[in-house]
C-alpha cells in the first residue's frame, strides 16, 4: 500500500515538474534578478556595481516619469469609461435576437486576436494629417483638418479611442455572459408591471452586471496601464512627452538608455502603483454594489 502511494506522490511530482519549471525559469528566477537590480547599476556589459538605494533617490526627483504616470492616468480616464459605455451597449445589442447576430459578435471580436502593432499601423494611417482617411472626410463635409496625434491636447485621447476599438471586443464578451445569466423572469415580470426597456436597463440589468462590471474595471485598468504598443509606434512618446506612457519610459531606460538598475526600480514602483489603484478600485466598486 505504502509502494503504491509513493508511486502516486512520484508521478504526480513527474506531471507537474514543467510548470515548475516554467515558474522558475519565467517568473521567479527574473523577479528576483530584478529585485537584486534595484540595487545596483548595470549596463549589461559591464558588471554589476552596488549603488544602494540611489536608484531611489534617482525616482522621486525624475519627474518624466512622474508626467509619464499621469499620461497613464489621462489615458485612463477616457479609455475605461469609453470602453465601458461601447461595450456595454453593443452587448445589450448582440443580447437582442438580430439577423445574423454570430456574424456581428465574430466581427466586434476580431480586433482582440489582431496584432496590436498592426492596429496601430493601421490607425496611424486613419490619423494622418493629410492624407488621413479621418482629415479627408472632415474635409469634404466642409470642416477643419485635425492633429489627431501631433497635437499635445489630442493625442493621448486619439489613442484612447484606437485601444477602445481594438480592446471593446472582449468586454462585449464579458457583458454578453453577464446579460445571459440575467434570470429572464426578472424582465418578465417587469414587463407585467408594464416597465419600459430603459427601467428594466436601470433597475434589473446594471445591477445584475455589477459582478461583470467589477472584472471589466479591474481588467482594463490593470491593461490600461499597460499601455505600450501604441505609443511607441504611432508617436513614440510625442508632441513633448504628452503620449510618454510610464511602459515605454521603463522600456527606454532599460533598452534604449540601458539603466538597468534604474528601470528595475521604476519597473517595481509602477508596479505598486499599480495595484494601489486596482486595490482602491476594487474597494470603492464593492463598497457602492453592497450599498
Amino acid at each position: 500500500m505504502a509502494k503504491s502511494k509513493s508511486k502516486i506522490n512520484k508521478a504526480g511530482y513527474i506531471f507537474v515538474l514543467p510548470y515548475i519549471i516554467y515558474f522558475g525559469v519565467f517568473t521567479a528566477f527574473p523577479l528576483i534578478f530584478s529585485f537584486l537590480l534595484i540595487f545596483h547599476r548595470w549596463d549589461i556589459i559591464s558588471p554589476m556595481t552596488w549603488v544602494g538605494f540611489e536608484n531611489f533617490v534617482r525616482l522621486l526627483k525624475d519627474l518624466l516619469f512622474f508626467k509619464s504616470i499621469g499620461n497613464t492616468i489621462i489615458f485612463l480616464i477616457i479609455h475605461i469609461p469609453l470602453q465601458i459605455i461601447i461595450a456595454l451597449l453593443l452587448a445589450e445589442f448582440l443580447n437582442q435576437k438580430i439577423r445574423f447576430r454570430g456574424f456581428f459578435r465574430a466581427s466586434y471580436f476580431m480586433p482582440v486576436v489582431v496584432s496590436g502593432v498592426v492596429i496601430t499601423i493601421l490607425w496611424q494611417q486613419l490619423y494622418a494629417q493629410d492624407t488621413g482617411v479621418l482629415n479627408s472626410l472632415l474635409a469634404k463635409i466642409g470642416l477643419m483638418k485635425l492633429p489627431w496625434v501631433t497635437s499635445t491636447k489630442l493625442s493621448m485621447p486619439s489613442i484612447a479611442i484606437m485601444a477602445t476599438w481594438k480592446n471593446v471586443g472582449l468586454y462585449i464578451v464579458l457583458f454578453l455572459v453577464g446579460l445571459q445569466s440575467i434570470p429572464k423572469y426578472m424582465y418578465e415580470a417587469a414587463d407585467i408591471e408594464g416597465a419600459s426597456h430603459w427601467k428594466k436597463f436601470i433597475h434589473i440589468t446594471l445591477p445584475m452586471l455589477n459582478p461583470t462590471m467589477i472584472l471589466v474595471v479591474i481588467l482594463s485598468t490593470i491593461g490600461g496601464f499597460s499601455l505600450f504598443i501604441e505609443p511607441y509606434i504611432m508617436t513614440d512618446g510625442g508632441p513633448m512627452n504628452s503620449t510618454l506612457s510610464a511602459m515605454l519610459y521603463i522600456y527606454r531606460q532599460a533598452f534604449s538608455f540601458y539603466h538597468m538598475g534604474y528601470a528595475a526600480t521604476l519597473g517595481f514602483f509602477f508596479a505598486l502603483v499599480v495595484f494601489t489603484v486596482v486595490l482602491i478600485q476594487k474597494k470603492v466598486i464593492e463598497k457602492d454594489v453592497a450599498y
